[in-house]
């Protein structure tokens, strides 16, 4: 794996390409990753880096944090993840990342997590069709049937049943990048990636059907 940004997700909008198609992208504001930690296979056992975004102020940090931070020689960060590696990495503490590191036409996965939307029922949560809507029904949007008392005399665990919906860590792959905009350290990515507006999201190289270089450079 290689060493991916941190960002925060800014909104949706929409470019259009050489053939004059509206392209929905969303914006994704990636500037200013800090290296904050590298890992080595002699000291950690494993190669890795761990990098922060978004500055904060001192006092919003717990004190081990803070020390942390000084140590790389880079202000507090609200965000702070790591990316393991399979060779030891060429950077070190205190080095920036940017969106250059990304270029248009390269697919990325977007790593965020989805918009809460609280306790909610099986029909807006697993889309079930409801009971009967007729006149004396008073099942309209239960759940029905979820088990028998005799056997198995237990309900079968991830049985589809209303709970908490939403605020859970995704993975969108495969995202393609349509623009990369420096002067603005800003990513455009085609499609919708979870999460929202504000939030923070992990962007690295696609693990899976990343494009291969052609043969004798054609």
């Amino acid at each position: 794996m290689s060493i991916g940004i941190l960002g925060k997700k800014v909104g949706m909008t929409r470019v259009y390409d050489q053939s004059g198609t509206a392209v929905p992208v969303t914006v994704i504001e990636a500037g200013n990753n800090v290296v904050t930690q590298v890992r080595t296979k002699d000291k950690d056992g494993y190669a890795g880096v761990q990098v922060g975004y978004g500055d904060t102020t001192e006092k919003r940090v717990t004190k081990p944090l803070a020390g942390h931070f000084k140590k790389s020689g880079a202000t507090p960060k609200k965000f702070v993840r790591e990316f393991a590696l399979a060779a030891e990495p060429e950077v070190k503490a205190g080095d920036t990342l940017g969106v250059s590191r990304f270029q248009a036409g390269q697919l990325i996965d977007v790593i965020g997590v989805s918009k809460g939307k609280g306790f909610q029922g099986v029909v807006k949560r697993y889309r079930f069709g409801g009971q009967p809507e007729s006149h004396g029904s008073m099942m309209h949007r239960r759940t029905g049937s979820i088990g028998c008392r005799s056997t198995p005399g237990r309900i079968f665990k991830n049985k589809r049943m209303p709970g908490h919906m939403g605020s859970v860590k995704i993975t969108v792959q495969n995202l393609e990048i349509v623009g990369v905009r420096e002067e603005d350290q800003v990513l455009l990515v085609k499609g919708a990636v979870p999460g929202a507006n504000g939030s923070y999201v992990i962007i690295r190289s696609a693990i899976k059907g990343q494009k291969k270089p052609a043969a004798n450079g054609k």
